[in-house]
């Protein structure tokens, strides 16, 4: 059975979007507020890019946290000090038991 090593001391803001079609385009619209969970977050010095002979550095990192069917792959989570994160891809119900989710995420900037 699995059990998460870092203890859930970070706070996350989940931004669940409001869809809407414009044009036959579909637009995510992410509000300023939602529901505070908990979590265990991981960074491992982002991730390095060479991109058209420019070196950067995207900063990403691993979300833990307890089961929540509202968080999807067009979710965002902003940290208390203000950074938001896209969920890359889906999150991962881990052990498919609905307990605990493993989420990548990747930061698109202070809010």
């Amino acid at each position: 059975m699995y059990r998460p090593k870092k203890p859930f001391n970070t706070q996350f803001m989940i931004l669940v979007p409001t869809i809407k079609n414009v044009n036959g385009k579909v637009v995510y619209n992410h509000p300023d507020t939602g529901d505070i969970i908990n979590a265990a977050y991981t960074t491992f010095g982002g991730t390095e890019s060479i991109v058209n002979g420019v070196y950067s550095v995207i900063d990403t990192g691993t979300v833990e946290t307890w089961y929540r069917p509202d968080i999807t792959s067009t979710t965002r989570l902003k940290r208390e000090d203000g950074r938001i994160y896209d969920v890359e891809g889906d999150p991962e119900n881990i052990e498919m038991r609905n307990q605990f989710l493993k989420i990548k995420v990747k930061c698109i900037g202070n809010g």
